[in-house]
């Protein structure tokens, strides 16, 4: 099936935030923020812009007539500043005005003064001075420090880990209007419905019924919708039911960028120690986490940092330490990997250092580390239904491994000022919400008198095609065609309680119960024909808009069969609960069952890097992936292509630059560099490994938005390959992304 929203998209007909027809009377809101990074407010002047002609309001902290507070995990963050700002950008007031235009016209008049504190952008100044966010956590397995001396070799070294910068192509933005009885509904470009509907709540002091939130869809998210939606619905919240009338925010793009977080910066420190047949036998690392001004989602990062900190390798004996480090940017956030990739990428370091200095293939010490069934993650759940070591022979048969190196080696004694590098990028993630309670979803499905349907859940569309999914799942219970179902808008009236569609679990969740509601609705509907065709129910099964008997067709269509089930005051509405079974994590003990399942694959990344320049290109990537049994492979593609280049973007290119005094210099779009049609891979192969899905997955169709993200990481170790092959001076160095500076710079190392 085709994913529903396609042509819509290209022709432009889909409806975001910013569609949306204004209700007469819209007002419209700009956000001021603070122009340091951090400092005591000491004067707040709002004269000259309150004087501007079209200003109708603006809003500070006193105006908020319930809790000044937003922050989801810990309640760290205000909405608007009080006495201190923490980051460039920090919102302090908000501007409604008859126009835009106005409003951020206002913005430029209003004059603060602050007395200026410390700036901290370093998050290893911040943890030397006792500035974290939380506690440290730790993950240790086995007995680390009597190891050390067994090691044959050791190898220590320090990774510097860049952010990345979202860039959806919708902005934060968000609707809200009054509606009856003093209730208040908002239009959001969030991830999280509930979360929007909880916050604004607090803010208003009204309680979560009164207000209505309603996600069409979003223009890309990528994780920064998760969290980060939550203020601007709020400030849109608050002036709508201070002035009771409608008003909309939407941030201009540099707005957006430089109030916004991104993904997680971290500095680290690793060891590594090896046997002599190469065998890993003691890991240990500290990451200092960028957490920014408020926690954000950063005590969840940290986790899924730590529970990926080994990748799909099986280490005896580990210690792997996060610090969350308040600093003063903005609160980074959830983006795709949700801190996987950076405890992945050093991993992955270590073994390219340990390799390089051994003088060994890289992909030799992979393999002979992978897990294997019943190995023992770091947090004590057992590795099942183990694949990466499927993969990396699937992917050595369908590409030909030896061969490619042999071909690359050919090239570089060939040529002098090009040459070819490549690597293997294996994978293993975990699928889950690691706080246990966020695993539930739930559905509503209505059948109308005429055959159709309509299905409510709480997964939010943003280009990942999951409202595709739920059609294909009521489509195969039923057995009907895919026309007579319509996907509603995610909102909290009609599906409560929700969880953010993230950690890739939007499908599985939401799927499974959809699932739930449609058998039951299902089974009523074979009731129905049993008693129309006076048989048992079990000679009766739906197939192709039929009712059939003993498996052969009767007159019977869907539409008769839901006519008289109506006639006969047969519920055709049904409501389906889905809660993860088998998972839990005690957080005291660090340990339990955290997934339902992992995802596996191995991509196989080349490069060719002209020496003159330091310019690239990427010339294949070569994947076998995990899928289970994939149930939309269109989709599943799809989401495997965008998130690699997405992925070699951030190892390479994507370089995320703020100055010591915490202004954000990388922007705007001249000096942030995303991957665009030309920097992209020449080729990139997907091959689907044969294997069954597991049972916890929609349709034993395994997860697919973050797994494959990892993947560009190879990109780096491939380019260090090339670089090492013209200058056999360069030492290894771990520092992304690798820019075509930072290539020069190690090109010509001496």
């Amino acid at each position: 099936m085709k994913n529903i929203d396609s042509k819509n998209h290209v022709t432009g007909k889909s409806v975001y935030v910013d569609d949306i027809p204004v209700q007469t009377g819209t007002l419209f809101g700009a956000v001021f923020g603070s122009p340091i990074a951090h400092g005591k407010i000491k004067d707040l002047d709002l004269s000259e812009a309150e004087a501007l002609e079209g200003v109708e309001k603006i809003f500070t902290y006193n105006d908020i007539p319930g809790r000044n507070q937003i922050g989801g995990i810990i309640e760290d963050e205000p909405l608007l500043a009080e006495n201190e700002v923490h980051f460039i950008g920090h919102p302090v007031a908000i501007i409604v005005a008859k126009s835009e235009i106005i409003a951020r016209k206002a913005t430029k008049l209003i004059k603060i003064d602050i007395e200026e504190l410390e700036i901290i952008t370093d998050p290893r100044v911040a943890q030397q001075k006792g500035h974290l966010l939380t506690p440290p956590r730790t993950f240790k397995m086995g007995n680390i420090s009597n190891e050390w001396e067994k090691c044959e070799s050791i190898f220590e070294g320090k990774v510097e880990i860049g952010g990345q910068e979202h860039l959806y192509i919708e902005t934060q933005g968000s609707y809200a209007y009054p509606i009856d009885n003093g209730s208040i509904k908002i239009h959001s470009s969030t991830q999280g419905a509930t979360l929007v509907q909880k916050m604004a709540a607090q803010i208003l002091g009204l309680p979560m019924h009164r207000i209505e939130v309603d996600v069409a869809r979003l223009g890309g998210a990528f994780g920064g919708k998760e969290d980060q939606a939550t203020p601007y619905a709020c400030m849109a919240a608050l002036a709508s039911f201070i002035l009771q009338k409608p008003v909309k925010i939407s941030l201009h793009r540099l707005d957006d960028m430089q109030m916004t977080g991104k993904r997680h910066p971290y500095s680290c420190d690793f060891k590594i120690g090896f046997s002599k047949d190469y065998k890993i036998l003691a890991y240990q690392t500290k990451m200092y986490q960028n957490g920014g001004a408020a926690n954000d989602l950063s005590p969840a990062i940290t986790e899924r940092t730590l529970f990926h900190s080994t990748n799909c390798y099986f280490i005896p004996n580990t210690e792997v330490t996060v610090y969350s480090c308040k600093t003063n940017l903005p609160p980074n956030t959830a983006y795709r990997g949700f801190g996987a990739p950076q405890g992945m990428f050093v991993i992955e370091s270590a073994i390219a250092k340990a390799a390089c200095e051994l003088n060994v293939s890289r992909r030799m010490i992979q393999e002979k580390n992978s897990l294997k069934e019943n190995d023992l993650f770091q947090y004590s759940q057992i590795a099942e239904n183990v694949n990466i070591g499927n993969c990396f022979k699937e992917a050595n048969k369908t590409y030909n491994i030896e061969q490619i190196e042999k071909e690359i080696e050919e090239f570089n004694s060939q040529n002098t000022n090009y040459k070819k590098g490549m690597s293997i990028m294996p994978i293993c993630f975990g699928i889950s919400f690691t706080k246990t309670p966020m695993n539930q979803a739930r559905a509503l499905v209505h059948i109308y008198q005429d055959g159709s349907i309509g299905i409510s859940t709480g997964a939010v569309e943003m280009g990942q095609g999951v409202n595709t999914k739920m059609i294909q799942v009521a489509a195969k219970v039923f057995s009907i065609n895919t026309n007579r179902i319509k996907i509603e808008s995610t909102n909290t009236t009609r599906v409560a309680n929700t969880s953010p569609t993230a950690a890739s679990s939007g499908a599985d969740l939401n799927g499974n119960a959809l699932l739930i509601a449609c058998n039951k609705l299902l089974e009523r509907l074979i009731e129905t024909a049993a008693k129309m065709l006076s048989c048992n129910y079990t000679e009766i099964n739906i197939e192709n808009e039929t009712v059939l008997k003993n498996s052969k067709k009767t007159e019977i269509s869907w539409e008769q069969l839901i006519e008289t089930a109506f006639l006969d005051r047969v519920c055709l509405t049904e409501n389906g609960h889905y809660a993860t079974p088998i998972i839990n994590f005690d957080k005291s003990k660090e340990t339990g069952h955290p997934f339902a399942y992992h995802v596996y694959g191995t991509a196989i990344i080349t490069v060719t890097l002209d020496c003159i320049r330091g310019t690239y290109e990427f010339d294949d990537v070569n994947i076998v992936h995990d899928f289970g049994n994939s149930m939309n492979t269109t989709i599943d593609n799809g989401q495997v292509e965008g998130a690699v280049v997405q992925g070699i973007g951030w190892t390479t290119m994507e370089e995320l630059a703020f100055a010591k005094d915490g202004r954000l210099l990388s922007n705007s779009l001249s000096t942030y560099k995303v991957p665009d049609i030309y920097s992209v891979p020449k080729n990139i192969r997907i091959t689907a490994l044969k294997t069954e899905g597991p049972e916890l997955a929609l349709l034993r169709s395994k997860a697919i938005g973050e797994p494959p993200f990892m993947y560009g990481i190879g990109a780096y170790f491939a380019l260090t390959k090339a670089i090492r092959a013209f200058n056999s001076n360069y030492k290894l160095d771990f520092d992304t992304p690798m820019t075509p500076e930072k290539v020069l710079m190690r090109l010509y190392q001496e």
